[in-house]
C-alpha cells in the first residue's frame, strides 16, 4: 500500500452562507480526498485501491479519483452513499470532539459508511465500541465543523 506524509487542509464550502456538517473534507493541499484512493472501491472490491488522475469528479469542495468510469458514475449517483464517513477525518477523532488525519490502511466498512482512523492503533481503540464510536462521532459532527470551519 502507498505510504506517504500527505499535508491535510480543510476545505468548507459556503454555498448557502452557512457551514453543514457535510462540508468540511480531509484533503491535501491540491483538493484531494482519500490521497487519490477510490472510494467506491472500498465498498464494490473490499480493498483499498487507487484512482486513476483522468478519472475524477468534485464533490463538496473534494477531488475524488476513480478506477473506472463505472465507478464514478456510482459515486456520482451517489456520493453521500460512497464518500467518507466524518469528511474522510479520524472516526475516532470525531468521536472525542477534534478531527485528525488518517491512514488510509485503516479503513473499514461499517454500518454502509466508509470509516478510517489515524492509525491502527487507534482503528483497534475505535473497534473495541464501533457502534458507540460511531455515534458519539455522529453527535459531534456538527460542532467539530462549526468550530473547525471558522
Amino acid at each position: 500500500m502507498r505510504r506517504h506524509a500527505a499535508i491535510f487542509t480543510v476545505s468548507l464550502i459556503l454555498a448557502t452562507g452557512a457551514a453543514t456538517a457535510e462540508d468540511l473534507v480531509n484533503v491535501d493541499r491540491t483538493g484531494l480526498a482519500l490521497e487519490g484512493y477510490d472510494p467506491v472501491a472500498f465498498f464494490t472490491e473490499g480493498r483499498a485501491l487507487e484512482g486513476q488522475t483522468g478519472i475524477t469528479t468534485r464533490h463538496r469542495g473534494a477531488t475524488y479519483r476513480f478506477r473506472s468510469p463505472e465507478n464514478k458514475a456510482m459515486f456520482e449517483t451517489e456520493p453521500d452513499r460512497y464518500a467518507p464517513a466524518f469528511g474522510g477525518f479520524c472516526a475516532y477523532g470525531a468521536a472525542k470532539g477534534y478531527t485528525a488525519p488518517v491512514k488510509i490502511e485503516t479503513w473499514q466498512i461499517f454500518q454502509d459508511r466508509l470509516v478510517l482512523n489515524y492509525d491502527h492503533k487507534v482503528k483497534a481503540l475505535f473497534d473495541v465500541d464501533r457502534g458507540g464510536f460511531l455515534g458519539k462521532a455522529d453527535a459531534n459532527w456538527p460542532s467539530i465543523v462549526a468550530r473547525e470551519g471558522k
